[in-house]
């Protein structure tokens, strides 16, 4: 008799190990019913979105914010609008038994009204750093009881990191400016802070707007005395602008040295300022194009 209850209780053991790991977390960490080969994910959050799709979880993603670019396949799900303008009834018509995204993105409003629909709800913190890049997928893994791949993830992500991590020592560094433009009538300047900022320092560039955090409106004037050596932008902000023909009409481009040298340099919006475990690939890219 003894024997018979060591084993029901191994078996009932086994049975709740088996649980935990095929269950998720909800927003304030309790666990979760719902298994990971009945997910029906809804990502707002273009980085977690890559994350999701290394971890082998791609196919249970019914649903992205417009930032969900990468992998490219990831452009066929449904789009449920900007991470900061989240149609909730949009969200719930996908049929989603987990929504994930970051705490910085996510209003309030719409997070009280995810939790009144009864749908669970996981939001992380994002840091834009090395670092924080680490803690990210760890978190996401975690928090899907994928632990074992995200540890694989964030091993590759190390070593290619080794072989980047010089750039930022670099000595000369150039003076790169980054315009967030939707057309020549919506220019910004990136500050300190921002995701930009800090990968241009990555690649061992330095932000020539320094004088100021977060965005604020180009003009002529602070673009001429910022005078940068370089231009950065995501690609289609430049393709807004007419490309670099089209940059090189606006006023006080040419009087700068990135417009005299014509050093115009342009990425894919969520390879450069994402912190995804593509940020190693994007700070060498960077590097290459601004040096």
């Amino acid at each position: 008799m003894r024997r018979l209850n060591i084993i029901l209780l191994s078996l009932g053991t086994a049975c709740l190990l088996f649980s935990c790991q095929n269950s998720i977390k909800n927003e304030t960490g309790d666990s979760s019913r719902v298994q990971v080969d009945t997910l029906r994910i809804v990502s707002l959050n273009g980085t977690i979105s890559e994350i999701l799709s290394e971890l082998g979880l791609e196919d249970k993603i019914v649903g992205t914010d417009v930032a969900s670019t990468y992998p490219e396949s990831l452009n066929s799900k449904p789009k449920v609008g900007h991470n900061k303008k989240i149609p909730v009834e949009g969200v719930m018509a996908l049929n989603p038994n987990l929504i994930i995204g970051t705490k910085q993105e996510i209003n309030e409003e719409t997070i009280e009204q995810f939790k009144q629909a009864g749908i669970r709800l996981v939001l992380l913190d994002q840091d834009y750093s090395v670092d924080g890049t680490k803690k990210l997928i760890r978190n996401v893994s975690d928090s899907l009881k994928l632990t074992h791949k995200g540890d694989s993830i964030i091993k590759t992500f190390d070593k290619a990191m080794a072989t980047v991590s010089r750039y930022s020592a670099e000595t000369k560094k150039p003076k790169v400016l980054f315009i967030y433009a939707r057309g020549a009538g919506t220019m910004m300047v990136g500050g300190t802070g921002t995701q930009v900022d800090k990968i241009i320092e990555l690649a061992g560039g330095v932000n020539a707007a320094k004088d100021f955090p977060d965005y604020k409106p180009l003009t002529a004037e602070s673009l001429v005395a910022y005078n940068p050596d370089v231009l950065l932008f995501f690609t289609s902000g430049l393709t807004s602008l007419g490309n670099e023909d089209g940059l090189l009409n606006i006023q006080g481009v040419k009087e700068t040295n990135a417009g005299k040298n014509k050093k115009i340099v342009a990425m894919d919006g969520q390879l450069l300022s994402g912190f995804s475990s593509r940020l190693p690939n994007a700070i060498e890219e960077l590097h290459s194009k601004i040096y």
